[in-house]
């Protein structure tokens, strides 16, 4: 009796077991990252006298250098981020987790555009090099430097909030 008694419950618990490991599908909803203004950021074309005004997100933490503009799913187009590294030396950016299309602006430690990553594409993760050293990058939407006309002759100045 003892024995049929075991055997029934350890049958019981099997069958519990078994049941209850569905494989359940969880949905896992990234929250949207909202663009926060930090500060102004001003680009002066020399060829034209002409100037283009951005808010733009700082990124100047170990954390927000790395995250950068991941998981946003858009930006306006007088909007961008702008990285500000210690040190000036050639950089090598990429879009993994990056949802929008993004144009990287060089800048070197005089704030002169030094060269650009065009139409970089949504979640490549193929190396962005600078092609020279940089201390600063800026990140706005795709084909605002061929609207905007940029070129390496152009300068920036930014300020915080």
């Amino acid at each position: 009796m003892l024995l049929k008694s075991n055997f029934l419950l350890l049958t019981t618990l099997f069958i519990l077991i078994f049941t209850s490991c569905k494989d359940e599908k969880k949905v896992i909803k990234q929250t949207e990252v909202a663009f926060t203004k930090e500060g102004e950021l001003t680009i002066f074309k020399p060829a034209d006298s002409s100037k283009i005004s951005l808010d733009i997100e700082i990124a100047d933490t170990d954390f927000d250098i790395q995250t950068g503009l991941m998981y946003r799913n858009s930006m306006k187009k007088n909007q961008g981020m702008l990285f500000v590294f210690d040190d000036e030396i050639e950089r090598f950016f990429y879009m993994k987790n990056t949802k929008i299309p993004l144009d990287l602006i060089f800048i070197n430690a005089d704030t002169n555009i030094v060269s650009f990553q065009k139409n970089a594409k949504p979640f490549d993760e193929s190396s962005l090099p600078s092609n020279g050293p940089s201390k600063y990058v800026l990140e706005v939407n795709a084909g605002l430097v061929d609207l905007w006309n940029l070129s390496e002759k152009d300068s920036i100045i930014f300020s915080k909030q």
